[in-house]
């Protein structure tokens, strides 16, 4: 199945026409430094902006979350943030706590989620997308201000996601997780797409100036 199609696509200045297929299956990683356009084609593709031109169409109806890189939390509890997510998506309460596990939260779920570390907030936020078992999920530079253990955890749960069935798409500037967590690459530069390739060529046969030199860390990472 395909999920989703962008045909010539554009956004004010930020990003140039473009056309892209996000297929289900394989991990997607949109790698390119801060300011290439990431995190706006993200919210393209999620329907959060509306493209200046072009065109982005589904083919299912199947349900889509979107992490980001500082998660809003509500002034509730761990738990209640969950069952809000539930709740306004028409579903189930009681799904909640099993979403907390998932994460390795279920000893935190009765505390103001406004006090977790920013670690812990990242998790609760991808236990409220657990719990609605998205078919794609989008991560905009979700490690991009958290500590290395705090990375790896949340590395855990988005490999949790993929093994459950669920579409990554994930926005990064970090090298080595795109290593880590993309099955294909979709560089991005000056708001193009200027290369796509499985991860393993990406990174061993670059076949573009750009991306050769971004990997060389010659181009800024921001």
């Amino acid at each position: 199945m395909l999920p989703l199609r962008l045909e010539e696509v554009s956004f004010l200045h930020i990003i140039k026409p473009l056309s892209l297929d996000i297929e289900a299956g394989p991990s997607t990683i949109i790698l390119g430094a801060n300011g290439a356009g990431k995190s706006v084609l993200m919210r393209l593709m999620h329907g959060l902006l509306a493209p200046t031109a072009g065109k982005i169409s589904w083919s299912s109806s199947g349900r889509q979350a979107m992490v980001f890189q500082r998660p809003i939390m509500l002034r509730r509890s761990v738990l209640a943030n969950v069952v809000y997510a539930l709740k306004l998506a028409g579903q189930r309460a009681d799904a909640a706590m099993e979403a907390l596990r998932e994460v390795g939260l279920v000893h935190l779920a009765h505390k103001p989620a406004r006090v977790l570390s920013g670690g812990e907030q990242q998790r609760l936020a991808l236990a409220r997308a657990w719990a609605l078992h998205p078919e794609v999920l989008f991560l905009d530079e979700p490690t991009a201000s958290l500590d290395p253990s705090a990375t790896r955890e949340i590395e855990a749960v988005i490999r949790a996601f993929d093994a459950a069935g669920t579409k990554i798409v994930m926005a990064t500037h970090n090298l080595g997780q795109a290593r880590r967590l993309g099955d294909e690459v979709i560089y991005l530069h000056q708001g193009r797409v200027v290369e796509r390739a499985p991860a393993d060529r990406f990174f061993s046969q670059p076949a573009t100036a750009e991306a050769a030199a971004f990997i060389k860390g010659e181009l800024p990472w921001g």
